[in-house]
């Protein structure tokens, strides 16, 4: 069973940080594609980072700002996330591609405020 559990979002100040985790069981977070989703209101969900293999992918409104990352000993993804803007604001998902079914699996969301 496939669990992805995030965690870290908040409340920040235009120009702070916030570090998301996202906890991978049934996953192999070495392997398996990683990526972070994010999701405004009214907005479609749109891809920010991801993980293939040891390739990294940015979407270009957070390259040099954000940094995808993984711990490999807790089966962990993190999304660090620097200067952050209140166009950031969303809900951020940790989304997995099982490279052996390519069956994609969602997290529940963590909310991300960036308040002007």
């Amino acid at each position: 069973q496939v669990q992805l559990v995030e965690s870290g979002g908040g409340l920040v100040q235009a120009g702070g940080s916030l570090r998301l985790s996202c906890a991978a069981s049934g996953v192999i977070v070495s392997s398996d594609i990683m990526e972070w989703y994010r999701q405004a209101p009214g907005k479609q969900r749109e891809l920010v980072a991801s993980f293939s293999g040891a390739a990294t992918n940015y979407a270009g409104s957070v390259k040099g700002r954000f940094a995808i990352s993984r711990d490999n000993v807790k089966n962990t993804v993190y999304l660090q996330m620097n200067s952050l803007k209140p166009e950031d604001t969303a809900v951020y998902y940790c989304s997995a591609v099982r490279i052996v079914s390519s069956q994609r699996y969602w997290g529940q969301g963590t909310q991300v405020t960036v308040s002007s």
